[in-house]
């Protein structure tokens, strides 16, 4: 009946290179649909990548964070993140029916919090910004800020109880 979709790092791939790329449909299935959809930034913060010695040459000088021996995983630039958020405004806007787009402000990843290694406000606030800039807001799409982590419990209420509201709209 919806969609509750909160982890998009597949597009940071995508739009970087990384080894988990979404591809270029990523959200068409579920637009198509015209279902409500809820939707997030989880990990948008990093590219997926292999090994370490599987990272491609020009991103030598960048922060990785080794997750383990086989996935490695780079952090997003504000560039970067605009260029993310312009992908997926892209989609958005295509919408014909009710999306809404829950910022968590204070991080969109584990390692995106105070004290964490992706830990960059300026990278995040370009992802969030370009997004508020290139969406058209209406009535059907919606971004909606919320001051929390996104892996806070009340951001989770807050990613139900947007999706409850727009599916009792149906």
């Amino acid at each position: 009946g919806g969609v509750l979709d909160i982890t998009t790092t597949e597009v940071a791939d995508e739009v970087v290179g990384g080894v988990f790329a979404a591809g270029p449909s990523r959200f068409e299935a579920i637009l198509e649909r015209r279902i409500p959809y809820v939707m997030s930034l989880g990990a948008c913060d990093m590219v997926n990548f292999g090994a370490r010695e599987t990272v491609p040459d020009k991103f030598s000088q960048r922060l990785f964070y080794q997750h383990n021996a086989q996935v490695t995983l780079m952090r997003t630039t504000p560039d970067e993140n605009r260029a993310i958020a312009r992908w997926i405004a892209n989609k958005i806007n295509r919408a014909t029916s009710a999306v809404r787009l829950l910022i968590p402000e204070k991080g969109v990843s584990m390692l995106d919090a105070v004290g964490q290694p992706f830990y960059d406000p300026a990278a995040d606030a370009a992802l969030f910004d370009e997004l508020e800039a290139t969406v058209n807001q209406d009535s059907m799409r919606q971004i909606i800020r919320l001051p929390h982590h996104i892996n806070d419990p009340e951001f989770a209420d807050q990613l139900v109880q947007n999706y409850l509201q727009l599916s009792s709209r149906n």
